[in-house]
């Protein structure tokens, strides 16, 4: 393509049964926001589009739990999204849902005309049925082991743990995710898109097409997709939360989530056009827009093969450009879980770390799983704050407008004569919006960022090179270019990191007081002089804060108490043990008796020997309690022992009793004592 008149910028639509965590800003809305951004600064028309996605059957089983309504669950989880996105700077031109009407309406229309040309095909299929509900199973309703790689906890449309999607009839031992039962299968009528009729058409368009400028694994995951055959794939649902299929022998039916929520696009920017006085059909149909999409890998095939099918098929659409899809982000060595809360959610983040959203951004962009999953830690978000935005960005800015304060009230001072270093510096300033440009463009911002740190860089290096604070004991005059120097390479900062810090930008902007001024990303390569001599400069503010220890102490112990919530959630409890009678129960002599001495078994590492004052004697009991207690801090302890236990000898110490205990969630024993301390030898009964 030609240069584009303008851009279609489609960030994925998040689900509505959860808020945002930081694996869908790494992933997604983080780098689509940088390219609409750019793409803004340097003159571009951009329609940077996204909603929340409503639909589906994971609503009504959230829903479900909860014991209210779908309406509820989206509305709450709308609202979350949509401010968090808002407070974090995501700069969508429209956040719409496809519960507006304008989505039912456009979901149905692009359904018809495909109905119409006799783009679908009608079948009887077999699908999952749970009886004791009476309803058909959605694939989020069926719960199996996968058929590829045997993941025992795989939804009926796509595994979670190998990213492959299938048919809820293909899961091996299916349950419903209602009633617990297995379903049985039972016929009914679908509509379907044929995607093996699109099949030599994908080839061409993706794997001839776009071989060269698709990132490599988003052309390695749909070739395996088009290399394998693809098969009709149902557009309908029998549900009853949903766009209602609008044909009249379909009652009882909805369009197929992955159906409507792709063309959530298409209502949102119909929308914003409609708001802002816009054909929406140029950001849609026009050969001259370029249409980008920036989703997860778990996205792919949706929007690399059957969005696009859809589209060709409809026949009124232009086909996306680039699907540059991320990799996962997990978070300190495990996979990011919504259900089991492991994450980082961003609207605490908002509320933990206030006015600090350039931070989050800024290390969710260096360290991308642009290519391959990639890492979230809390020491190293310290670490890149502490040691490249306080130290590197927020120290050199903070030198140079302190300095020219001190030295000169805040006026720009009109440099002299420029020495070979300030030309230099002047010159590789000019260079850094093309080669930061170029990475956005080619989508790599994890490089893209890095150039802005080492435009940072720069400014400090030319500081320490050239000691102002030195030099203005003996060159007064020289210290005036030095410090004009300094201020055009601390204006160039200020807009080329709009992309990537848009608060701090838009702080450094009213430092250096050029809010008004309008700056553009094509100024900084051109212009000779982007903050003149005589401006009146603002007093400095600090762009950046350090974070302490203790507030990464504190995030990490918050995600040590989610591990261990888990554990918990999945410890099993043993089932009851054969029934026995009264009588057998009473032929157990418990009492309460206090541990007087306690030592290590040699050569082991669990057995404890203990004398144990149990009322009616002291006896010697060999206890396998050593890793959970050391001999020292349980003498003293009031212990229940079983004492008319045949006597058994361990390790050749002969054991007249047994000591009871229980586990605590992380593992350990914990005795079973009395609430309050009581003589020796009290029966518990």
């Amino acid at each position: 393509m030609s240069a584009p008149k303008r851009y279609t910028i489609t960030a994925a639509l998040p689900y509505t049964n959860g808020p945002i965590h930081i694996g869908h800003l790494a992933g997604v809305y983080v780098p689509a926001d940088i390219y609409a951004r750019y793409l803004r600064l340097t003159g571009n028309d951009v329609a940077y589009i996204s909603g929340s996605d409503e639909h589906g059957a994971a609503i009504p089983m959230k829903a479900k739990k909860e014991g209210v309504s779908p309406q509820v669950i989206i509305d709450k989880y709308h609202g979350i999204i949509k401010k968090s996105f808002e407070d974090f700077g995501i700069s969508f031109d429209n956040y719409s849902r496809t519960s507006a009407k304008i989505h039912h309406e456009t979901a149905s229309a692009f359904f018809k005309k495909m109905y119409t040309d006799g783009e679908f095909i009608e079948e009887i299929s077999a699908q999952l049925y749970d009886a004791e509900a009476n309803q058909f199973l959605a694939d989020r309703f069926v719960v199996g082991t996968c058929p590829k790689c045997g993941f025992e906890e795989s939804y009926g449309d796509q595994c979670e743990s190998c990213g492959t999607s299938h048919n809820a009839t293909d899961l091996i031992n299916p349950k419903s995710a209602i009633t617990g039962n297995a379903p049985t299968v039972k016929e009914t009528k679908h509509w379907f898109l044929p995607l093996d009729k699109h099949e030599d058409f994908l080839r061409e368009w993706i794997l001839e097409g776009h071989k060269n400028d698709w990132k490599p694994n988003v052309y390695g995951q749909v070739k395996s997709w088009v290399e394998d055959g693809l098969r009709p794939r149902a557009v309908t649902r029998d549900l009853d939360w949903g766009i209602p299929v609008p044909l009249k022998d379909a009652q009882g039916k909805v369009l197929y989530v992955w159906f409507d929520a792709p063309i959530g696009y298409i209502s949102s920017t119909k929308e914003w056009a409609a708001r802002e006085g816009k054909n929406w059909e140029d950001y849609w149909k026009k050969d001259d827009t370029k249409l980008v999409h920036f989703i997860g890998k778990d996205n792919i095939v949706f929007h690399c093969i059957i969005f696009p099918a859809m589209l060709k098929a409809h026949g009124d659409y232009i086909l996306p450009d680039n699907v540059p899809a991320n990799e996962f982000l997990n978070l300190e060595g495990n996979k990011l879980s919504t259900s089991k809360n492991w994450a980082v959610w961003l609207h605490e983040y908002l509320e933990d770390f206030p006015n600090q959203q350039d931070v989050l951004r800024y290390t969710l962009t260096a360290n991308a799983p642009e290519s391959k999953d990639n890492d979230f830690t809390w020491k190293d978000f310290q670490a890149k704050n502490n040691n490249e935005l306080v130290a590197i960005f927020g120290n050199f800015i903070n030198r140079v407008v302190v300095l020219t304060n001190k030295y000169y009230g805040g006026v720009a001072p009109s440099p002299k004569d420029f020495s070979e270093a300030d030309e230099d510096a002047l010159a590789a300033v000019k260079e850094f919006p093309n080669s930061i440009g170029k990475s956005i463009e080619r989508y790599r911002f994890r490089e893209a960022s890095q150039e802005l740190m080492n435009l940072a860089r720069l400014g400090n290096k030319y500081l320490a090179d050239e000691e102002p604070w030195k030099v203005i004991k003996v060159d007064e005059e020289r210290v005036k270019t030095i410090l004009f120097v300094a201020l055009q390479i601390s204006a160039s900062l200020a807009v080329v990191s709009e992309p990537f810090l848009p608060f701090t930008s838009d702080k450094l902007k009213g430092i250096l007081n050029i809010r008004t001024n309008k700056l553009t990303w094509e100024d900084v390569s051109e212009k000779a002089v982007l903050l003149p001599a005589n401006h009146q400069i603002n007093q400095a503010e600090l762009l950046f804060s350090k974070i302490e220890d203790e507030t990464i102490e504190a995030q990490l112990e918050k995600l040590i108490a989610t591990k261990k919530a888990n554990e918990d959630e999945k410890r099993v409890v043993e089932p009851q043990k054969e029934t026995i009678d009264f009588e057998d129960f009473t032929k157990l002599d418990i009492r309460i008796g206090t541990i007087l001495e306690a030592e290590k078994v040699a050569k082991t590492k669990k057995l404890l020997k203990l004398k144990v004052d149990v009322g009616i004697d002291i006896r010697t009991i060999v206890s396998g309690i050593a890793e959970s207690f050391s001999p020292e801090e349980i003498i003293g302890q009031q212990v229940s022992v079983l004492i008319n236990l045949s006597p058994r000898k361990i390790k050749g110490i002969e054991s007249n009793g047994m000591i009871l205990m229980t586990d605590t969630p992380d593992g350990k024993l914990a005795f079973v004592e009395p609430e309050k301390t009581v003589k020796n030898g009290q029966k518990v009964s």
